[in-house]
């Protein structure tokens, strides 16, 4: 029997810079500033868990991939058949970059892909962010499937799956022979160093086509502020009569942003920022910054975390994603710490009918936490005024 084809890349620091807040992984400097802070390499990790999916068919299946970080590694710890197709130069200063990774390039992706269309995959899976998406774009033909695994800060782009185990199972799919549709689907891409600024500027560069199963693929960002004004004073009174001395956690977005603005504080839009008592202690943190600060809450306070912490978020319009999309600052850690129960979700009821049903999607890395939080939550909708939403962790 013919063996399916994947070609499979690994974009090694897409993402690397999210947990301490520098908005991405693009520029050449961004990867060792993120190290520096603390921040991890994740990309690894979340193509790992996509392809672990796929173990139970590793004898129908041929990996043709790139050396090393940008997919070997990965391909051949799980005990796949592989096929190097491309190798790419080892980072040029070690001393910075951990030697079992790539200093990887656009081009190097490129090169990769360009040398998977001409073996002939069936399907090219990759993980990466809208930045990875952009460089597989100018090479593919639309008319190839590719499917993306996120591991990228931002993913605006709608050819990604909304979890990495997501994106496994999609591929699952295809290797088992059932019919799966075909779809276009837009490459986004945001500046990154406008972003850094709270600044969201995206633009389409074009599409590629995808294997499209809806619990699993996501959609583009919808884009744009909250319009209806006074639902979103409504969702700020709320959250601001009911908060009390607890440390608040603010994540990112409009609908959070608006409630900072109404209580005068200066706020981070596409970050993480911290109150106690009504005022600002520390604006767009990173994550071992906010771990720091929640450990020193605590030991201060003297009670447990489900008394002492709490954490505001919102959903990305269009998409669903509470955790992993934009707030990798919220590492699994950090939302044990304070609990489901203590989890608080804002959102206007147009935001959630946008959805049209679909639950809301955890995607924090961690997968028994994300079953753990997966279930219903009460979301804020106005002044006492809250539903029941689902959330969960497509497997």
């Amino acid at each position: 029997m013919k063996k399916f084809k994947l070609g499979f890349v690994i974009n090694p620091v897409a993402g690397v810079g999210g947990s301490v807040a520098l908005k991405g992984s693009d520029g050449e400097s961004t990867p060792e500033k993120a190290l520096a802070l603390g921040a991890e390499f994740k990309a690894n990790q979340r193509a790992t868990t996509a392809l672990s999916v796929l173990e139970p068919y590793k004898s129908q299946i041929i990996i043709y991939t790139a050396s090393g970080a940008m997919g070997e590694n990965c391909a051949r710890d799980l005990g796949f058949e592989v096929v190097v197709v491309t190798h790419s130069a080892e980072a040029s200063n070690t001393k910075t970059i951990p030697s079992e990774y790539l200093n990887t390039t656009a081009q190097d992706t490129k090169d990769a892909v360009t040398a998977l269309m001409q073996a002939h995959v069936d399907v090219l899976l990759f993980a990466g962010g809208d930045g990875t998406a952009r460089d597989i774009c100018s090479i593919v033909d639309d008319r190839f499937p590719v499917l993306g695994i996120p591991a990228g800060c931002k993913i605006h782009s709608g050819v990604y799956a909304v979890t990495p185990k997501a994106a496994g199972r999609v591929v699952e799919m295809l290797v088992t022979n059932q019919l799966v549709t075909l779809t276009d689907a837009d490459v986004m891409d945001i500046d990154e160093s406008l972003f850094r600024q709270g600044v969201v500027k995206a633009k389409r560069y074009g599409e590629m086509q995808i294997p499209s199963e809806l619990r699993y693929v996501q959609a583009v960002k919808s884009g744009g502020k909250e319009t209806d004004e006074l639902v979103l004073q409504d969702i700020a009174a709320h959250i601001i009569e009911t908060m009390d001395d607890e440390l608040y956690i603010m994540g990112s977005g409009s609908t959070t942003a608006f409630i900072m603005e109404e209580l005068g504080e200066e706020n981070t839009l596409l970050g993480v920022d911290v109150l106690h008592d009504h005022a600002i202690i520390a604006n767009d943190v990173t994550e071992p910054q906010l771990w720091d600060l929640i450990n020193k809450h605590l030991a201060e306070a003297g009670s447990n975390a489900s008394e002492q912490l709490k954490l505001v978020i919102t959903l990305i319009g269009g998409q669903g994603h509470i955790f992993g999309r934009g707030n990798q600052q919220l590492s699994p850690r950090v939302i044990k710490a304070v609990g489901k129960n203590n989890i608080i979700i804002v959102a206007t009821k147009t935001k959630l009918a946008a959805l049209n049903n679909r639950p809301l999607i955890i995607d924090t890395g961690d997968t028994e936490l994300d079953q753990t939080l997966s279930g219903y939550f009460p979301v804020i909708t106005g002044y006492k005024d809250q539903v029941l939403y689902p959330a969960s962790s497509p497997q």
